[in-house]
């Protein structure tokens, strides 16, 4: 089973899901609130915290000025600027939380910024959907040898591929999250098959969830079919401004989302078959082979003197009912009585 390390945290199949609390630019450009939203992500049970380095002159051309996503009413090259830590700022952030406990990670959007990121030394990167096809930036970032956990939103199999074989040129452990890149998401359209086309397609690959809905039920499924990653923005209130506040968790969602995600990893898998703790419940729950009225010795069983009732603890169960009818009884038995092998048997 593909696995890849984060710090100490080992992430994979046999493995509960890992859910990276994004705060991405959720503080607008606020460091002080940054800290915060990361510090309530903690207190929920946040194991990992994602942010976004920009660094928008090595990001955008002059053309983004005129660019304006569909979730905002100014150009994207605007939204980036306001929001975006410089350095020092976003150092500070990283060891703050750090020095609780926490796994830093980031989103580099250009090559300056995953520069900056490797100075911080951070422990792997995380690639967005607008960088699947960036492949002379994944390559530059795959250079640092760290794993990669890389968005596929807005790509096809096709387009994913050479990024993979990218990675695998540089033996990136990794991991390939489905998306969906519409803020937010409309349930139709999160497409959870995808994950799985994601995991026959790159086998070597932890897979998961990067979602962009407004509640955790995309991130439950995902867990069901396999996910070993969830990612979602968070904020540490809803009431918040900014593009990505629509599709973020708060705290109260987070907690849920780590909670529910253990407790669906430890419900998936298996095969089918009884389990030893069902006995108690199939000594009441199955039927065995009883008269239903007296019947004397040498009698034919028969429809209308024997049926199945519960417990299943008899001699004979529902299953042995029609190789019954029509052999001879040997002992009375008085109805409502289980069937036994002595009356039947030789």
């Amino acid at each position: 089973m593909p696995e890849i390390k984060i710090n100490n945290r080992i992430i994979g199949d046999n493995h509960p899901p890992v859910v990276i609390a994004e705060i991405g630019i959720n503080h607008e450009g606020s460091l002080d609130l940054a800290i915060s939203m990361a510090d309530a992500a903690i207190e929920a049970g946040a194991e990992i915290i994602k942010h976004q380095t920009h660094i928008v002159e090595d990001e955008m051309s002059a053309e983004a000025k005129e660019v304006v996503p569909g979730n905002a009413d100014v150009s994207i090259y605007e939204i980036m600027a306001r929001c975006a830590l410089n350095e020092e700022e976003e150092h500070v952030l990283m060891e703050h939380i750090k020095s609780r406990n926490c796994i830093f990670i980031s989103t580099p959007f250009s090559r300056a910024a995953a520069d900056r990121l490797e100075r911080f030394n951070v422990p792997a990167y995380k690639i967005g959907s607008g960088e699947c096809n960036n492949y002379p930036l994944i390559k530059h970032i795959a250079r640092s040898g760290k794993p990669i956990i890389l968005s596929t939103g807005m790509n096809s199999i096709d387009s994913i591929r050479p990024a993979v074989e990218i990675l695998r040129k540089f033996s990136i452990p990794y991991a390939l999250l489905h998306t969906t890149n519409i803020y937010p998401t409309p349930p139709e359209l999160v497409r959870l098959g995808a994950m799985k086309v994601l995991q026959s397609e790159f086998p070597d690959a932890v897979v998961g969830l990067s979602d962009h809905t407004t509640d955790n039920l995309a991130c439950f499924g995902a867990v069901a079919l396999g996910a070993s990653i969830l990612e979602r923005h968070f904020t540490d209130s809803l009431d918040r401004p900014g593009p990505d506040i629509v599709c973020s968790m708060d705290p109260n969602s987070l907690s849920e989302l780590i909670h529910g995600s253990k407790i669906l990893f430890t419900e998936r898998g298996g095969d089918k078959h009884p389990v030893p703790e069902e006995e108690a419940t199939i000594a009441f729950a199955f039927a065995s082979v009883v008269a239903i009225k007296d019947i004397e010795g040498g009698e034919l069983l028969s429809e209308e003197n024997i049926w199945v009732r519960r417990p299943g603890e008899g001699d004979y169960s529902a299953a042995d009912y029609e190789n019954l009818i029509g052999k001879p009884i040997l002992a009375p038995i008085k109805a409502g009585k289980q069937l036994t092998k002595s009356h039947v048997e030789k």
